[in-house]
């Protein structure tokens, strides 16, 4: 599970020059606990760790760049952000 969820960081850290490698795995556990917590609360059954990773994979591709964009308007994910900003 960890290699998937560090390879879906690197695409997302080399989609977004923004974040820094740590803020991509935070992002990617973010988006596939979130996938996976909206299905159960939909009562669906639970699809497997390849289903959430081509979601994952997609929502990266989709909305990767601009990320950085969405925490910084969004508080609750702009304090889990803001501690490890890249710093230029």
């Amino acid at each position: 599970m960890q290699d998937i969820i560090k390879r879906l960081a690197e695409r997302l850290y080399n989609k977004n020059e923004k974040l820094t490698i740590d803020q991509a795995i935070t992002w990617v556990e973010l988006l596939w606990e979130d996938f996976d917590s909206t299905r159960a609360k939909a009562g669906r059954e639970y699809a497997g760790k390849e289903v959430t990773e081509q979601i994952v994979l997609r929502w990266i591709d989709h909305y990767g760049p601009k990320l950085h964009e969405f925490a910084e308007h969004n508080p609750k994910y702009r304090e889990l952000f803001e501690k490890n900003k890249k710093l230029h």
